[in-house]
């Protein structure tokens, strides 16, 4: 199957329309789209460290979450490290395709994933563009009980709290960055959310606005959708090697 034929046939499961305005996806870098994949590589982001993995493991296409090229590129020159990627590809003959807000929205993609980890119910949209997910926990839990249940179920470094001390049941998710939905999330009836990032003053104020907040870590609410992807790789040549890489270059000291 082409790099062209892949892409047409993601787009009709994650469909280009879900994407925000301000975001920019797609087929991001390709040299010959009418090339055939054998070997597919996924991760959140294209780093340069995943790109010469890519090299050296002869790979021919990179799935990504987030964008290798976000802002528009002045120049294409070695100076810049996001076009020195792209040189490096281009001259390796590997494409890279990404797929960011749109997989945030689609029914299957980043939030739901979260909303499933975490073992919630009657899941439902919430929020500008019906980004987020909201639903019911099985059982109502207690903020610690439920920030080391989150933290063991996504595997990450730390979780930070800001406690409105209210039990935990009715919880908003946003993978990433989604500091901007909490006030949606109180509009939808959520007493928690969690989110990657949400950002100390937001934080500070959770008491007042009486939602518990938590922070589990922009890649660790997100890692999860490289799986997505692999399957529908998989469905669509399951001939096809596919590998997931970890991309995650932030360590906690």
């Amino acid at each position: 199957m082409t790099v062209r034929t892949i892409y047409e046939k993601l787009c009709e499961r994650i469909p280009e329309e879900l994407r925000e305005a301000w975001d920019n996806d797609g087929l991001m870098c390709s040299s010959d789209d009418g090339r055939e994949v054998k070997r597919a590589l996924i991760t959140l982001d294209v780093t340069e460290d995943i790109v010469d993995y890519a090299i050296s493991h002869d790979i021919d296409l990179i799935v990504s979450h987030h964008p290798l090229i976000f802002k528009p590129l002045a120049s294409v020159t070695e100076d810049s490290h996001v076009a020195r990627k792209v040189i490096k590809l281009i001259k390796n003959d590997i494409s890279v395709m990404s797929f960011h807000t749109r997989a945030d929205k689609v029914e299957g993609g980043v939030n739901d994933i979260l909303a499933d980890i975490l073992g919630m119910k009657d899941v439902e949209p919430f929020g500008e563009g019906d980004l987020g997910r909201i639903g019911t926990l099985k059982e109502e839990l207690n903020m610690e009980d439920f920030s080391y249940l989150l933290k063991g179920l996504l595997d990450c470094d730390g979780v930070k709290v800001s406690d409105a001390l209210i039990p935990v049941q009715r919880v908003a998710v946003v993978g990433g960055d989604g500091k901007s939905y909490v006030s949606a999330a109180l509009r939808a009836g959520a007493d928690t959310f969690v989110s990657g990032r949400i950002g100390y003053n937001v934080m500070a104020e959770a008491g007042e606005m009486g939602i518990n907040l938590l922070e589990a870590g922009h890649f660790f609410t997100e890692h999860p959708v490289t799986q997505f992807f692999q399957t529908l790789l998989h469905r669509l040549d399951p001939d096809m090697y596919v590998e997931i890489m970890d991309s995650n270059v932030i360590r906690l000291i």
